[in-house]
């Protein structure tokens, strides 16, 4: 069956980094668009990075930009998040995403993960 695992959260303090993964397995991973998503206690779930399923492009609201990184490793059916300089405001559940992509366009809803707590504090 479909399965994204995710790993890696942990509690940091501000300033610190922390490294996401997202194991994949049922489905062909390297035919999907990988996604991180957020939510927070009282806002909206947020994407924070998306990275293509072709050509590896990347894309970051304003919010990360700068600080966050996604990359994928089809070999090994998984992606990552690395996020440095951390926040308070980063503390969230983080879900992994994976969403097929068929010429170019979405051709299926999304695939989700259980999430993973991040808590930056001091």
């Amino acid at each position: 069956q479909v399965q994204l695992v995710e790993s890696g959260g942990d509690l940091v303090q501000p300033g610190g980094s922390l490294r996401l993964s997202c194991a994949a397995s049922g489905f062909t991973f390297s035919s999907y668009a990988m996604s991180w998503y957020r939510h927070a206690p009282g806002k909206e779930r947020e994407l924070v990075a998306i990275i293509s399923s072709t050509d590896g492009s990347t894309n970051y609201p304003e919010s990360v930009k700068g600080r966050f990184t996604i990359s994928r490793d089809n070999a090994k059916n998984t992606a990552y998040l690395q996020m440095n300089s951390l926040k308070p405001e980063d503390t969230a559940v983080y879900y992994c995403s994976a969403r097929l992509v068929v010429n170019g366009k979405y051709f299926s809803d999304p695939y989700w993960g259980q999430g993973t707590q991040v808590t930056v504090s001091s």
